[in-house]
Order: C-alpha cells, then structure tokens, then sequence
C-alpha cells in the first residue's frame, strides 16, 4: 500500500485541475446555488449530494473502464447528450417563467411549493449523470493521471481524493449560499438572478446539444 503514495507526483497535476473545473461555474454548481439561496440549506444541500452521486457514477464508470466501453457504442453518448440537453432546456424554462413571475405571485407559489428529498437528489443526479463531458472529465483525470501500470490502489486514491473534495465543493456551495445575506439578496434581486440562470441554462444546452462526442 505505502507503494501508491509514489503515484502523487502524477495524481497532484490531474487534481489541481479536476479542482478548478469543479470550481468554476457550470450547470451543476448554478443549479446548487439557485437552490440554495431560493429553498434553503436543506433543498440546496440535497441537490448537492444529487450532483456528487452523479459524479461519482462517472467516476465508477471511468475507474472500472465502462469509459471505454460507452466511447466505442457513441449512440449512447448521442442520447445521454440530447437528454442532458433538453433537460437544461427545461431548466432553462423553469427559470424564465420565474423571471417574468412578478413578487407577489412568486411569494405566494413558493410558500406552495415543497420538495421531497428524493426529487432534489433527483434532479441534481440528472443534471450531472446526463453531461457525457463529466464522463470524458473523468476519463481525463484517470489516464492522464496516472501511467498506463498503475495499480487499482492509486485509481482507488485519485477517485478518492477528487470524490471528497467535489463533496466539500457541492456541499459547501450549498451551505455557503443558504445564508440570511444570500438570502436577502436573492429576495432583492430575485428577477435578475432567475434571467441570468435562463441565459445559463440555454447556453450550456446548446452548447451540449451541438458538441461533438
């Protein structure tokens, strides 16, 4: 076992940017956010943990070689990615009705409104698993990560280390955003932020629909 510490030389690049890519704005973490700051810390950290199942599926799928497997039968990275696609699609939707919901009428919907915890871990799960890119993310990380004769244990310890550290991400972005101040300030700027979230959800949909596999 002390043998796959010898691996950290190759494993700490691959994580530095695993790290920023789940840093950085994407459907995911806006997803978290949107949550968060509109339905409160336990809405947005069920959603987070949606997401990190998701992630962690793709990088099951990526330890155990189905990577490989899925890119050679690509029609069903081709579904997976107009699922994905259509899915932010409605997102995107969601977000603009909202956007255009004057206060009043919103106040009075969402005190309507209640989620089970299996619909968020749902939602989040689909948001993440339906991405095809999160699997070729993992792939990346894994084989680029690692020389072609590393042992199980060092996949095992790059899956590990990236695993708990997009947890603390998707969670703390969760929490971070539940706050009285975001609060607040969503309350204050309610239409702006459900428009740019419209905006978002749209791009990354086209984006994802017109990529290539």
């Amino acid at each position: 076992m002390p043998d796959v510490f010898a691996y950290l030389p190759y494993i700490w690049p691959a994580y530095l940017a695993y790290l920023i890519a789940v840093l950085s704005p994407g459907p995911a973490n806006l997803a978290i956010i949107g949550m968060a700051i509109s339905h409160g810390r336990r809405n947005g950290v069920i959603l987070a943990l949606g997401v990190f199942c998701g992630s962690l599926t793709w990088a099951c799928a990526a330890a155990l070689g189905l990577a490989a497997i899925l890119r050679t039968y690509a029609i069903a990275l081709e579904i997976m990615k107009i699922l994905g696609g259509l899915y932010l699609i409605y997102l995107a939707w969601k977000a603009y009705r909202s956007a255009r919901t004057p206060d009043i009428e919103t106040a009075s919907s969402e005190s309507r409104t209640s989620y089970s915890a299996r619909q968020l871990w749902l939602r989040g799960y689909a948001i993440h698993v339906t991405n095809p890119k999160a699997i070729f993310g993992w792939l990346a990380i894994i084989s680029l990560g690692l020389p072609a004769d590393a042992p199980p244990s060092a996949i095992l310890l790059i899956v590990g280390i990236c695993s708990t550290s997009s947890l603390v991400i998707f969670t703390g972005y969760a929490v971070l955003f539940s706050t009285r101040h975001a609060l607040r300030g969503y309350k204050a700027a309610r239409r702006w932020i459900e428009g740019t979230m419209a905006v978002f959800y749209s791009i990354a949909s086209v984006k994802l629909l017109t990529s290539r596999i």
